[in-house]
């Protein structure tokens, strides 16, 4: 049946981050990373800031250099999670995993966390760290987007939501904003940044990833080009 390979780790895609986590963090590492690499970045994210320091390093390193999925190992899955997963002889190897994937998960984990697993990847494999970070995209890379992109990205964005990412980003990103805004609605912009007053750092992370995750949404759709990590893939 389709769908039926992953459809033990589709259920999961509905259960909240402390269930998942209390559900798997035993399980070998390795396991884990192959679990969460079928799941939605932002969920993984939080799931991993629910494990110890030394468990969340671990699985996303095995995340990191992960190369696909193999269908023996969905198979194998069945066993360890209770028949989590449903297997099928004619499952393709999944393209799950690698570099982009752990930085995508980074991307959702807070900059404290962020740092912390790059430090521990760094004491690993410099290189392989080094190549996860120029696979993230955070929110000052929008300074790689073109204003098309921009003004695109800007239509789709709540003013509220803007404001707030916009207190934690550089004058250079803030000035790329208003001037792909009409005259009228960068004074009302600007007007209510000075207003809003000192905010929380978190508050703003989360804002700050509500936005990218719109403009990777109008990336897949081809809307937009995100410049910067990975657009040389792009002709």
């Amino acid at each position: 049946m389709q769908g039926s390979d992953t459809a033990g780790i589709e259920g999961l895609k509905w259960m909240d981050a402390d269930t998942v986590a209390d559900m798997i963090r035993n399980e070998h590492p390795q396991i884990i990373a192959t679990i969460l690499v079928h799941l939605e970045f932002d969920q993984v994210g939080e799931i991993l800031k629910l494990f110890t320091e030394r468990l969340r390093n671990d699985v996303l390193l095995r995340i990191a250099t992960l190369e696909g999925v193999q269908p023996q190992a969905l198979f194998e899955l069945n066993d360890v999670m209770a028949r989590l997963l449903a297997s099928s002889s004619n499952i393709k190897k999944a393209a799950m995993g690698g570099v982009r994937h752990a930085a995508e998960i980074l991307n959702f984990v807070g900059q404290t966390t962020e740092t912390a697993i790059i430090d521990s990847v760094r004491e690993y494999d410099p290189d392989l760290a080094q190549q996860i970070l120029d696979e993230m995209f955070v929110f000052e890379n929008l300074l790689d987007v073109d204003d098309r992109g921009i003004q695109l990205l800007l239509r789709e964005i709540q003013s509220d939501s803007l404001i707030m990412a916009l207190k934690g980003s550089s004058e250079e990103l803030r000035e790329k904003i208003f001037k792909n805004m009409s005259s009228r609605a960068s004074e009302m912009l600007k007007e209510d940044l000075e207003a809003k007053g000192p905010v929380r750092l978190a508050e703003v992370e989360v804002e700050q990833k509500e936005i990218l995750k719109i403009a990777r949404r109008l990336a897949d759709e081809g809307q937009i080009n995100l410049g910067g990590a990975g657009s040389d893939e792009y002709v």
